[in-house]
């Protein structure tokens, strides 16, 4: 006869198999938290708590003007929830969508910077100094949208650290956080001074938030978004030649030719460069040193060779009605 504790082991190990089922299977709902485990970022402390970040508590259905007003101001903007309402707020929705977010610390000066949907993302803006605007989902039978900023976080009991709605400081465990975050496809932001340059920003998506500050028209913040840009990555081309854009925008064409010259040292077969430096100079009055360079862009194949020619024609126009 098999022994009691003989006839218990093989429903222990359906019961052990069926527990590491379940894990596996929550681990496939929060796989970032999983990874976050195994796999902390490194360089980012494992505590950090943005205790400056201000907190405005938000009325109803306008988590999203708290929110932002919370990170805008703390980037040092000069704004408050109920100012934000108009520019972000859509009544027909009951909320804030993510387009209106993102634009409205344009209009203040700020550059938004949606960031890449990564746990290990989110760490490092915060350990950077950066409050992070997040959508969640924080219905419990039905969807109920909501934003709120993270402000820290511990690794220790594995909890992150949130201004949310009436909470100053609401603790939430990593893992209940990602399923509330992922739900919105890992939607975050920051909206930083233009010259702080988000820890985890690319090259090109820095640029392309730039583009976006340009198209409100405030010329300085874009010229410091693109000098700290072409300081972070100084073999930048495209940096480049925004920052010069925008220089000669702002009427400093010694600034911007310099910004050209220093460019083609580094990129010395560019034509948009020879092109723009050509056109700097001869908006300087400067039409013959203008003509020369100009010459130097002489490739029929390239992509800007219409940009060229015409850059040529109203050059030596000008040198025939104004000389130089």
């Amino acid at each position: 006869m098999q022994a009691p504790h003989d006839a218990l082991r093989p429903a222990r190990r359906l019961l052990l198999g069926a527990a590491l089922s379940l894990l596996a299977g929550c681990g496939s709902l929060i796989p970032q938290t999983v990874g976050l485990r195994t796999d902390w970022p490194a360089g980012v402390p494992r505590q950090v708590e943005l205790a400056e970040v201000p907190f405005f508590p938000q009325d109803e259905y306008q988590c999203g003007p708290a929110a932002l007003a919370m990170a805008m101001v703390f980037s040092g903007a000069k704004v408050s929830p109920q100012a934000l309402v108009d520019e972000v707020w859509v009544p027909s929705r009951r909320g804030s969508l993510q387009v209106e977010m993102l634009a409205a610390p344009r209009r203040h000066g700020l550059v938004s910077y949606r960031l890449e949907p990564r746990y290990q993302d989110l760490l490092r803006e915060v350990a950077a100094g950066h409050p992070v605007v997040v959508l969640q989902d924080v219905g419990m039978l039905l969807p109920q949208w909501h934003y709120a900023v993270v402000n820290g976080f511990d690794y220790a009991p594995g909890t992150i650290l949130l201004r949310s709605g009436l909470q100053p400081r609401q603790e939430m465990p990593f893992s209940y956080f990602e399923r509330t975050w992922q739900a919105g496809k890992y939607w975050a932001m920051v909206a930083v001074p233009p010259g702080q340059v988000p820890a985890t920003a690319t090259e090109e998506r820095w640029l392309d938030a730039l583009l976006g500050l340009a198209r409100g028209g405030d010329i300085q913040a874009t010229v410091t978004g693109y000098t700290a840009a072409l300081k972070r990555w100084p073999d930048s081309l495209p940096a480049a030649v925004g920052l010069a854009n925008q220089l000669h925008a702002r009427g400093s064409l010694d600034q911007a030719a310099g910004v050209l010259r220093a460019a083609m040292r580094r990129h010395p077969d560019s034509v948009i460069l020879v092109n723009n430096l050509a056109q700097t100079l001869s908006d300087q009055g400067r039409n013959r040193e203008a003509l020369a360079v100009i010459r130097k862009a002489g490739d029929p194949q390239s992509p800007f060779a219409a940009e060229v020619r015409a850059t040529r024609q109203l050059i030596e126009e000008r040198l025939r009605t104004k000389g130089g």
